[in-house]
């Protein structure tokens, strides 16, 4: 197995910070050369970055929250998690062609786990933190029913995207930049959303982590 000990003495990378990213990529991609498949190459690199029990970071609330498991903030404590997961593509890969803006612009397949009790509805939100003009806002849905394990066609509220568009709206950064990243994110809410009218991607976001019982949060990557 792939050997971190080069971090003996030294502090770890935070989650979802730019270092984070470098070593959880060098390592998945080590772990891959032995024949590993691809997603529990993923999970063994979390699993040697972050130890068995994922752990807070003052990064973990924000966008930049690089696992499976969003966080919220606290004290060492990572409060209650939600299993976020797509068929399309792994934490930390590339999004496929087909669901980018210029693809076929679909949506990808998400399914997750343990929703709290308590929960009154569900809510999604997939922003592009490293997009030129700031934050850009690529998926609102908010009345996903408690129940719900996950997101088929017409489940929800489909808000206004960053394109002007209502759903989904797929990656599109400018030709040559390095790869974006794109941070799902699901809230277990306690009450329906009523978020603030005309808000800003990184209001409505600050606004979800502070009502939200759980979250669950899954990054892809894109580039053209």
């Amino acid at each position: 197995m792939a050997d971190s000990r080069r971090w003996k003495g030294k502090q770890m990378p935070e989650p979802g910070s730019h270092a984070y990213d470098v070593e959880r990529a060098r390592l998945r991609d080590e772990i891959d050369n032995q024949g590993v498949p691809d997603a529990n190459a993923t999970d063994a690199a979390n699993e040697q970055l972050r130890g068995r029990t994922p752990h807070a970071s003052p990064q973990a609330a924000t966008e930049r929250a690089g696992g499976p498991l969003g966080e919220r903030d606290g004290g060492g404590d990572p409060g209650n998690v939600m299993m976020l997961r797509s068929s399309a593509f792994n934490d930390g890969a590339f999004i496929p062609g087909r669901y980018a803006k210029d693809g076929e612009n679909v949506p990808p397949e998400l399914e997750w786990s343990g929703v709290p009790d308590g929960t009154a509805e569900l809510a999604l939100l997939v922003v592009d933190p490293d997009a030129p003009v700031g934050t850009y806002l690529h998926w609102l849905v908010t009345g996903i029913p408690a129940t719900a394990t996950s997101l088929a066609p017409g489940t929800g509220t489909s808000h206004c995207n960053g394109y002007g568009e209502t759903g989904w709206g797929g990656p599109q950064p400018p030709v040559g930049d390095d790869a974006h990243r794109y941070i799902f994110r699901l809230y277990a809410l306690p009450e329906p959303f009523a978020g603030p009218e005309n808000a800003s991607p990184d209001e409505l976001r600050a606004w979800l982590d502070e009502r939200a019982l759980a979250t669950g949060t899954l990054t892809g990557r894109y580039q053209r």
